[in-house]
């Protein structure tokens, strides 16, 4: 199962979830969903986080074992 650190290093950055939802084109649901490991965004959704952050994704996304 994908997990994420995005709830974490969102709140570090003091950025709210609609804010990350617009600049990314998507709907705070989504970050809510994606927040609560309810959602795996597709690669291209992956990559815009990630550079929006200026994190690789793997530090943002990992595999739960």
């Amino acid at each position: 199962m994908i997990k994420n650190n995005l709830k974490k290093i969102r709140k570090e950055k003091s950025i709210t979830q609609e804010f990350i939802a617009e600049k990314l084109g998507v709907t705070r649901q989504t970050i809510i969903a994606i927040e609560n490991n309810k959602y795996n965004p597709s690669l291209e959704l992956a990559l815009k986080i990630s550079a929006f952050f200026h994190k690789r994704v793997e530090d943002i996304f990992y595999e739960e074992k």
